[in-house]
């Protein structure tokens, strides 16, 4: 159950900064925001796919939030010492989840490779891993570990 909520609030907390941050930047609307993200499995054309792309492109943000979050409850089932210390342990996992997704999965989906992003993209999509995503997972997964 920790696990469910910790994955939900996580992927809530992302995709909140990730589409006001999108439109308070660009203008890009909610649901064009989120068929970026199924871009990732269907390419440009989920751009063309209305509001069912935009559900596909959440649905999948949310699976992402529940792999990781599992990921991070598995290893710290493993390696109890994860858990003690979560702002620390929370935001390095963070990190490492930001590098996989910009660096790995998104290159390797059919979105492909992207420039560097600019320093404002690049600091607060960094600062958001660190602190809204990994120290989260981390808090949720000593709640496992700890009792």
């Amino acid at each position: 159950m920790t696990l469910v909520a910790t994955a939900l609030i996580v992927g809530a907390l992302d995709i909140t900064y990730a589409i006001l941050f999108s439109y308070f930047r660009s203008g890009t609307a909610p649901a064009r925001l989120l068929q970026s993200v199924a871009a990732g499995a269907l390419g440009r054309a989920s751009f063309d796919g209305g509001m069912r792309t935009a559900a596909l492109g959440l649905a999948i943000h949310f699976f992402i939030a529940f792999v990781i979050t599992f990921v991070f409850f598995a290893a710290a089932r493993r390696l109890p010492a994860l858990a003690r210390r979560p702002v620390i342990t929370g935001a390095a996992y963070g990190i490492g989840v930001y590098i996989v997704m910009n660096w790995v999965v998104i290159p390797l989906s059919k979105i492909g490779p992207r420039p560097f992003p600019a320093t404002i993209v690049f600091v607060t999509g960094v600062l958001v891993h660190m602190f809204l995503i990994g120290v989260p997972i981390a808090i949720g997964a000593r709640r496992t570990v700890t009792g």
